[in-house]
């Protein structure tokens, strides 16, 4: 199995409780990648005609560049059963076509940490799209390096945690940022215009476990105000890139990107604004499809079974 996601053959809910995946309805994800041969899908729908299983949803994406073989697959069994006993039945089907595979209950929340410094646009988004069920994640805290995001995190009850960091202490606060990460047992960070650049110890630590956003402009613009440059050069789209973190800086996988058109017209407090909406949505969908194990790494690419 990957070591990049969590193990949820037990659900971890955001109140604290336990309870064995799969509960009452049975619904399981199964996502794989592996060499493509013949038999890849035959050997799974054996496995699931084991089981009983009721395919939901099924997509699966053939790579030729790479020679792999992608599939996601949600399915549902009547009998009663675990996510940790079908992954056991499961494993002989993937040593033999050498997948790398994840099976776990579809209702099972990922323990996401969210990032922040000031802005709080993306934030906010994502923590009303948690409040009203619309991203399957459970939020246990909240960490910033500045104060600005601790009354509206605390206005929904979640835990907030500051963590300054300055050239000197950003070794203590990166290692405080990890233990946090292990006591609180974090399947996924999201940094929701998180203004520190995370050292490339972290980085390898949290492979495929951290979503960023960041604008996304031609020509490019960088250092501060990069939505006022934009607005002095008469930009006409502005666009936003969701990706997962690498010790290369805003290189990672892209997961998911979109544009928005501007014009004339527009102020420059328009256009941040503009700029603002369109990485908060591109981020909500990364965080979307990445908690409902849609993505799969090839590379330095993504495979989105949306």
């Amino acid at each position: 199995m990957s070591d990049q996601r969590p193990d949820l053959s037990t659900d971890v809910r955001s109140d604290g409780r336990s309870e064995e995946a799969g509960g009452p309805v049975g619904d399981y994800v199964l996502t794989l990648s592996c060499p493509d041969r013949a038999g890849i899908v035959h050997a799974v729908t054996g496995f699931l005609m084991r089981h009983g299983g009721d395919i939901r949803e099924s997509q699966q994406f053939g790579d030729p560049q790479h020679g792999k073989f992608f599939m996601r697959i949600d399915f549902r069994v009547a009998a009663s059963t675990t996510a940790e006993a079908l992954r056991a039945d499961f494993a002989t089907t993937a040593s033999e076509f050498e997948m790398t595979y994840e099976l776990w209950s579809a209702s099972a929340p990922y323990r996401t940490l969210i990032l922040v410094s000031k802005q709080q646009h993306c934030l906010n988004d994502l923590l009303f799209r948690y409040s009203t069920g619309g991203l399957n994640i459970a939020v246990p805290a909240v960490v910033s390096n500045h104060l600005d995001a601790e009354p509206l995190v605390k206005s929904h009850g979640i835990e907030f945690h500051h963590l300054p960091v300055t050239p000197d202490t950003k070794a203590s606060a990166e290692a405080a940022l990890l233990q946090l990460i292990d006591d609180l047992g974090i399947h996924l960070v999201v940094l929701a215009r998180y203004m520190q650049i995370l050292s490339d110890e972290v980085c390898r630590r949290l492979d495929g476990r951290v979503i960023n956003i960041h604008h996304s402009f031609l020509p490019s613009f960088k250092g501060a105000k990069p939505y006022h440059q934009a607005f002095d050069r008469g930009v006409k789209l502005v666009g936003a890139t969701a990706h997962y973190v690498t010790p290369d800086l805003d290189e990672g996988p892209i997961i998911e990107q979109d544009v928005t058109r501007v014009d004339h017209t527009y102020t420059a407090d328009q256009l941040v604004n503009a700029g603002q909406d369109v990485e908060a949505q591109v981020l909500s969908r990364a965080v979307r499809w990445h908690s409902q194990t849609r993505v799969l790494l090839n590379h330095d690419r993504t495979v989105v079974f949306r």
